[in-house]
């Protein structure tokens, strides 16, 4: 997958739902193509890769079939797309997929697994309780877990940092990249939003 295949697949699925053709909310991506690119060398095969509602990307770079993935948000599951090889598991559920990247973390110790856990997150979830705690433990336990936080300064329409004005301190296996966000929260900006 290059740039272009990236947002190649964004502008079908944006063009898809805009036909009416996906009956579904859609979070799509766009202008961090590059950056992620270069993440998803140092992801492989057999690692987990954890995602969010904005996952088509992250499913696309670890290696899910895109006609998968398409068939799967035309059936209403852009926000929840999941797969069983490689390792691939979305939610919508702001930090929902923390927890359980850390149970697959814990269950790849004890096993004596090698596997990687890798999740990606967005700026305001970084701000959350459920992230702190679960990073708390990840660290506390030496468990081979990354989170990378794809900050777009973007908290649904919100500026996060007008919200959060504090300058948060980097942590050990927590990777930050800025982007702009070329879509909006969701949907593609045609219709208005409520």
């Amino acid at each position: 997958m290059n740039k272009n295949d990236l947002i190649n697949f964004e502008l079908d699925i944006k063009n898809l739902y805009e036909k009416t053709k996906i009956k579904a909310p859609i979070h799509l991506s766009g202008n961090n193509e590059e950056q992620l690119i270069k993440i998803f060398k140092k992801i492989k095969k057999n690692d987990w890769v954890f995602s969010s509602w904005r996952s088509h990307y992250h499913a696309l770079l670890h290696g899910v079939k895109k006609k998968d993935i398409k068939n799967q948000i035309l059936k209403g599951r852009s926000m929840s797309i999941c797969s069983n090889f490689p390792k691939f598991y979305s939610s919508s559920i702001v930090g929902g997929t923390l927890p359980i990247a850390l149970g697959v973390a814990m269950a790849n110790k004890r096993k004596y697994k090698k596997d990687k856990v890798w999740v990606f997150i967005g700026d305001m979830t970084y701000e959350t309780g459920v992230f702190h705690e679960t990073h708390k433990y990840a660290i506390q336990n030496d468990l081979n877990i990354n989170f990378i936080v794809e900050d777009n300064d973007m908290s649904t329409n919100t500026p996060t940092s007008k919200i959060w004005k504090n300058k948060t301190k980097a942590l050990k296996n927590v990777q930050k990249y800025k982007y702009k966000r070329k879509f909006p929260h969701h949907g593609t900006g045609s219709w208005i939003l409520f």
